[in-house]
């Protein structure tokens, strides 16, 4: 079984990237895309074989998440069940036979780190929303966590230090993620790999370059990982500032 997530910073302007070939050639069982700026019917997108499931931001143009599956879901929820929380469309559940799949857009702490306090709430009721997930049956979450973890995930870690993204309590909170019973997989399978990101700004040809930061993630209950056939990030597709990452589980 093949898993995707991809922010795609706008799915119009995506789509005229080339995303629906794209999507055919990914032939995922499941593709979760993040920031895709969307309200409800403002995009007549549908694929073979695939339902879809929404979360939209009530602010037009911003954040928003679905997830496309080939598989029946036994049920599907919007939000994290907190009110705060619940107004940018940023989490999609899908309730599967033997797992829960999560995709999530994790709030940026933004410029001048003015929404930092903001986001340490928003990881902490997070946190909680998927434990309590994973005290039913295994969780897979994805997508674009805003946060590199360690500074081999990151190419200029120095200069960054207190960038949004990168600061200590956001780093710290993945940490207590990962503690709590789950896995980066990506550092799973390659725990020394330097070099490999998936996002790059817009500015100052920081793709060209390769001087990027791996924020998109795929984390998996700690059980899982016996399951996992491999992790990719996938930094030859282009049609956004992020490029999509991958699972294979069985």
């Amino acid at each position: 079984m093949k898993l995707v997530s991809w922010n795609v910073n706008g799915l119009r302007a995506c789509r005229e990237k080339g995303f629906e070939d794209i999507f055919a050639s990914l032939d995922a069982d499941f593709v979760c895309l993040q920031e895709t700026k969307l309200q409800e019917g403002q995009i007549d997108m549908a694929f073979e074989g695939y339902q879809s499931y929404w979360d939209y931001a009530e602010k037009k143009g911003y954040s928003g998440t679905v997830i496309f599956t080939r598989h029946e879901p036994l049920s599907v929820s919007q939000g994290i069940g907190i009110e705060q929380h619940d107004h940018e469309g940023r989490v999609v559940t899908l309730e599967m036979q033997d797992f829960y799949l999560v995709n999530v857009y994790v709030p940026n702490s933004r410029d001048g780190l003015v929404r930092l306090d903001y986001r340490m709430e928003w990881e902490d009721a997070f946190r909680q929303y998927v434990k309590h997930l994973d005290e039913k049956k295994p969780v897979i979450i994805c997508g674009d966590l805003n946060v590199a973890h360690k500074e081999i995930d990151l190419k200029n870690p120095k200069g960054n230090r207190r960038n949004a993204g990168f600061t200590d309590e956001e780093r710290d909170k993945f940490t207590t993620l990962l503690n709590e019973g789950f896995v980066d997989t990506y550092r799973y399978f390659y725990p020394d790999q330097e070099g490999v990101y998936s996002w790059w700004s817009y500015r100052f040809k920081a793709r060209e370059k390769n001087a990027g930061w791996r924020i998109d993630y795929f984390v998996v209950s700690q059980r899982l990982c016996q399951r996992l056939v491999s992790a990719n990030i996938h930094t030859d597709i282009y049609g956004s500032d992020h490029c999509p990452v991958s699972i294979e589980i069985n």
